[in-house]
């Protein structure tokens, strides 16, 4: 496996393959925003739900696709799945419960960008006054994403890491991409 993808980075690339892959299996679609990352589900003014990312960067994509991958079908109609989110400045506590909850997404995020043949780096997202250990959290992503690799990723995230390697380790068009990914998606069990 060479280091370098086969084809340059697009966000438009990644909008492309989720579409394709979950937009009429999941009506679900990726969509470009502003400052914050969302997930929203399908309501009276949509009729899709939507993967919403901070502002056109490739790494919120994976990363907001990781946290979908990972929500189930209950959390997927609650309105950023139904988490909480406290901004930077959380305390030593809060910084704990964050980190737990991400390990799972992140570790998700670690292995979509290795298919992608780029730099992964973990996010600790606190800029307060706490201490963060982010050599010991990689740690912990890195053996979750080991862990999944051990026991297989489940359905979507197995398609969609699928189209990933397909496009940028295997050099394959959009349509190929997909089309690997949906093999994917339609022989593993969920």
């Amino acid at each position: 496996m060479s280091d370098q993808p086969l084809h340059p980075h697009a966000v438009a690339d990644l909008i492309a393959v989720f579409d394709g892959l979950f937009a009429e299996t999941f009506r679900t679609r990726l969509v470009r925003g502003g400052d914050e990352p969302l997930y929203l589900p399908a309501d009276a003014e949509c009729a899709w739900h939507r993967v919403i990312f901070a502002r056109g960067f490739f790494a919120s994509a994976l990363h907001e696709i990781s946290h979908w991958c990972i929500a189930g079908e209950r959390r997927r109609r609650l309105e950023d799945y139904g988490y909480w989110y406290l901004p930077d400045g959380r305390d030593a506590q809060q910084q704990a419960d964050f980190e737990a909850v991400e390990v799972a997404p992140q570790a998700l995020e670690l292995l979509f960008t290795r298919a992608c043949r780029r730099r992964f780096h973990v996010s600790v997202d606190n800029l307060g006054d706490v201490a963060v250990d982010r050599d010991a959290f990689r740690a912990r992503v890195e053996a979750r994403a080991a862990r999944y690799e051990a026991q297989g990723l489940a359905r979507r995230a197995a398609s969609f890491r699928a189209a990933l390697e397909a496009r940028y380790g295997q050099g394959a068009d959009l349509a190929t991409a997909i089309a690997a990914g949906r093999e994917v998606l339609e022989g593993v069990p969920a």
